[in-house]
């Protein structure tokens, strides 16, 4: 199976060299790799430029967004014929057997759209967090109330349904990938990795998207529009489904803010967007969670910055 691999790299000079080698340590290495410089001003593209392998390509362009660069992309591998792709941000890197893995996965499953498996996030500091299972055979509803996914990093998705469901959109600066997971799912089942092995190291680090917008409860609302005005959706649940999942949704988006702020040291604003998830979708375990919130511990442990 050949996987097309497509960095988005803009201003990720000191991390983008880590990605790259790890694409590179793959077991699997039926692979090309695409890294679009989305107008970087850094030495990113430099970088990039550093590594001499035939299956890596560098393409450019004026900065335009997360979007557009993965969009470039994906039509630049096309000439690669490849059976699947995975979406890799340059901050983060993947296990050497992480295209094994997921490309053992999507072989024993000809009905699944993509494949998914376990990542662990690691703070400045070194310090890591293994993920759950994550969720496979039919994500769809689960997925319009939330993304359940921290990136594409994790996910191998099947070349034919890349191509039914389309481009990402360029109008969505956060959550474009959530929304673009929901047009995957419309088109066939995940399937989930056995392995309790990450296939990917997810870097939280200052200046990433999850730590400038986790907080800002704005920043969620174009994609989750975005995805609960898609009129496939509708025809998929019946339109009478989609209030619930979208109270659903929004009670989602409350937990997450609250969460993040409790991260970043703003204990009261962040207890009352949890207040106001619960209201809007009440949940024994999340009140047990709400406990936890005082001690900031468990999911909303402070952000460990390196020493």
């Amino acid at each position: 199976m050949h996987i097309a691999i497509i960095i988005p790299a803009f201003n990720i000079a000191p991390f983008l060299g880590t990605a790259v080698r790890s694409v590179l340590a793959q077991t699997h290495t039926d692979w090309s790799l695409v890294i679009v410089d989305d107008g970087s001003t850094d030495p990113t593209a430099a970088v990039a430029a550093d590594f001499q392998d035939s299956r890596i390509s560098l393409i450019h362009q004026d900065n335009a967004g997360v979007s557009a660069a993965r969009n470039r992309g994906i039509h630049h591998a096309e000439a690669t014929a490849p059976d699947a792709f995975l979406f890799l941000d340059g901050d983060d890197w993947l296990a050497p057997t992480a295209l094994a893995l997921l490309t053992d996965a999507l072989d024993a499953a000809p009905w699944a759209a993509a494949a998914c498996a376990r990542y662990a996030r690691v703070a400045e500091d070194g310090a890591t967090r293994l993920s759950p299972r994550p969720r496979e055979g039919c994500v769809l509803e689960r997925l319009l109330i939330g993304n359940l996914f921290a990136n594409g990093g994790h996910l191998l998705i099947r070349q034919e349904a890349m191509h039914a469901a389309g481009a990402f959109r360029r109008d969505l600066s956060h959550g474009e990938d959530w929304e673009y997971w929901t047009r995957i799912a419309l088109l066939g089942e995940f399937v989930a990795v056995q392995s309790r092995t990450p296939v990917l190291f997810v870097r939280e680090r200052a200046g990433s998207a999850m730590l400038t917008k986790g907080t800002d409860p704005a920043a969620y609302r174009a994609a989750t529009d975005a995805i609960h005005r898609n009129p496939a959706i509708a025809d998929r649940l019946g339109r009478s489904r989609l209030p619930e999942l979208r109270r659903r949704a929004e009670a989602e988006v409350a937990w997450a803010v609250g969460r993040e702020l409790i991260r970043h040291g703003q204990q009261r604003a962040g207890r009352r967007w949890l207040g106001r998830s619960i209201v809007g979708a009440p949940s024994a375990r999340r009140l047990l969670l709400i406990g936890l919130s005082w001690l900031r511990v468990g999911p909303f442990r402070p952000y460990r910055t390196a020493a």
